[in-house]
C-alpha cells in the first residue's frame, strides 16, 4: 500500500527495524567488542597526548632561542616578561624542646650603649683581692655611693694567695650591704676562691720594685682572666674593673664613664699627699701611655719574652704617661687615645672581652696583663681611651724612688 507524502505508517516502520535478539548478538560479536575497545583505548591515548603537550607548553622555556647575553634590550624585556613560578613552602609548626638540661641564650639584644640606664644594661663590677682587708670598708662605703642603679649591678670578687683575712672581712662587708633594706643592695654577688702560687709581698718596697713587675703582672693577669671566665654573664653589657684601694670617686663615675661610648676607657689616677698641710696631688698609674718611636724600637730590640714594666728607670720609653697630663679642674670629658692602660678603673665593654679580648699573663708584644690587654684590644680594632682630666684618687702608696 502506498502511503501519502508526509504520512507514517507505524506498522511498516515497525516490521523494518531487526528484533531484539539480532542486536544483542550483532553487539557480542568478538570484532564489535575489539572495535569498542581500540577506539577507547585510541581516545584515551589522543587525550594523554593533548594534556602531555599542555604540560610541555608550560615549561617551555621563554624568549628567543639564544643566550640572555646576546638579546636585544625589547627580546630580554619579553623574556623576563613571564610569570614567574609560583612556589608554595610548607611552613612546619614551631619546635619545642621541653628537656630542662637545654639552655637557650640569645646574645643579640645585648648591648653596649650611651642609654644603659634606659635601656636597663646589666654592668658586672670585678675586683680582684689579695691582703685587702685594711681597704674593704672605704671599698664598699664609695660602692654604696654608686649612682648607677644597684639592681643592674653584679659583684664579683676573687680572693687568691691572701695571708690576711680578706675573705672574712670581704664577706662580712657583703652580708651587711645584701641585707639593707633601702636600695643599696646589689643584682648580686660572688666571691671566687683561687689561689695562684704567687708569694710576693704586699709590701709596698717589694711590691712595686722592677724586678718584681713580670712576674707580679703576669700573675695579676691571671687572676684577672679567671674572675672575668667565672663571673661574666650572658646578659653584661658593660665590664667595671675596679682596685680595692681607691679613696675618692665621683658617685656618677660609671654614667660618666658610659656616655663616651668607647670599647675600653680609663680615668687619670692621681694620689693626695699631704706635705707641711699642702696636698701635692701626686701621680700614681704610669701604666696608661701613648706608644713612642723610641718604646717601639726598645720592643724590637728585646726578647719577645721580656715584659716591659712602664714607669721604671731600668728601660727607658720615651712614652707619653697620661698620669702627667689632665687636670681635674678642667674638662673632665677629653679624650685621649691610649696604647697602654692601667688597671684601677677600666670600664669595657662586655662584648671585648667575649671576643677573646683579655689579660696575657705572658708576654704579649713585650707587655702583660692591662698593658697587653690595651695592646691586643688595639690589635683587634678596638678604642682604647683615656681621659686626662678625670680624676679617680688613689691611696697614697708613698712608693720611694724606682718610678720615673
Amino acid at each position: 500500500m502506498l502511503l501519502s507524502k508526509g504520512s507514517v505508517n507505524w506498522k511498516a516502520a515497525k516490521s523494518q527495524i531487526p528484533n531484539t535478539r539480532v542486536i544483542w548478538n550483532f553487539l557480542t560479536r568478538t570484532r564489535f567488542l575489539l572495535l569498542v575497545v581500540v577506539a577507547c583505548m585510541i581516545l584515551i591515548l589522543w587525550g594523554g597526548i593533548r594534556s602531555s603537550a599542555s604540560d610541555v607548553q608550560s615549561f617551555y622555556c621563554w624568549g628567543p632561542a639564544k643566550p640572555p647575553m646576546d638579546m636585544t634590550p625589547n627580546e630580554h624585556a619579553r623574556w623576563n616578561a613571564h610569570l614567574q613560578t609560583p612556589v608554595i613552602f610548607n611552613h612546619h609548626a614551631p619546635l619545642e624542646v621541653e628537656a630542662t638540661t637545654i639552655q637557650h641564650v640569645d646574645l643579640n639584644p645585648i648591648n653596649s650603649t650611651r642609654k644603659a640606664m634606659i635601656n636597663e644594661e646589666k654592668i658586672l663590677i670585678l675586683t680582684p683581692l689579695k691582703d685587702a682587708a685594711p681597704y674593704l670598708s672605704k671599698y664598699f662605703e664609695l660602692l654604696a655611693e654608686l649612682t648607677y642603679p644597684h639592681r643592674l649591678i653584679d659583684l664579683a670578687f676573687l680572693v687568691g694567695d691572701s695571708k690576711d683575712d680578706t675573705l672574712a672581712v670581704l664577706a662580712s662587708e657583703l652580708d651587711r650591704i645584701q641585707k639593707r633594706p633601702d636600695q643599696i643592695p646589689f643584682r648580686s654577688a660572688m666571691v671566687v676562691e683561687k689561689d695562684f702560687g704567687f708569694e710576693l709581698s704586699q709590701n709596698v718596697e717589694e711590691r712595686h720594685k722592677f724586678e718584681a713587675q713580670g712576674p707580679r703582672r703576669k700573675a695579676m693577669g691571671r687572676a684577672r682572666n679567671y674572675l672575668l671566665a667565672t663571673a661574666l654573664k650572658p646578659d653584661h653589657s658593660w665590664v667595671y674593673w675596679r682596685d680595692v684601694d681607691i679613696v675618692e670617686n665621683p658617685a656618677q663615675i660609671i654614667e660618666d664613664f658610659i656616655a663616651h661610648d668607647k670599647d675600653v676607657l680609663v680615668p687619670n689616677i692621681w694620689f693626695h699627699r699631704y706635705e707641711k698641710g699642702v696636698d701635692i696631688e701626686g701621680r700614681f698609674d704610669y701604666n696608661s701611655w701613648v706608644e713612642s718611636d723610641k718604646g717601639r724600637k726598645l720592643a724590637n730590640s728585646l726578647d719577645k719574652d721580656v715584659v716591659l714594666a712602664e714607669g721604671y728607670r731600668e728601660y727607658d720609653t720615651g712614652r707619653t704617661y697620661m698620669a702627667r697630663m689632665g687636670d681635674w679642674r678642667k674638662d673632665k670629658d677629653e679624650e685621649l687615645e691610649l696604647d697602654g692602660i692601667g688597671g684601677v678603673n677600666i670600664l669595657v665593654k662586655a662584648d671585648v672581652h667575649r671576643s677573646g679580648i683579655n689579660f696575657p699573663c705572658y708576654a704579649f708584644e713585650n707587655q702583660a696583663e692591662t698593658e697587653g690587654f690595651a695592646k691586643m684590644a688595639k690589635r683587634a680594632g678596638y678604642q682604647v681611651v683615656g681621659l686626662p682630666n678625670y680624676v679617680v684618687w688613689h691611696i697614697d702608696t708613698d712608693e720611694k724612688g724606682g718610678n720615673v
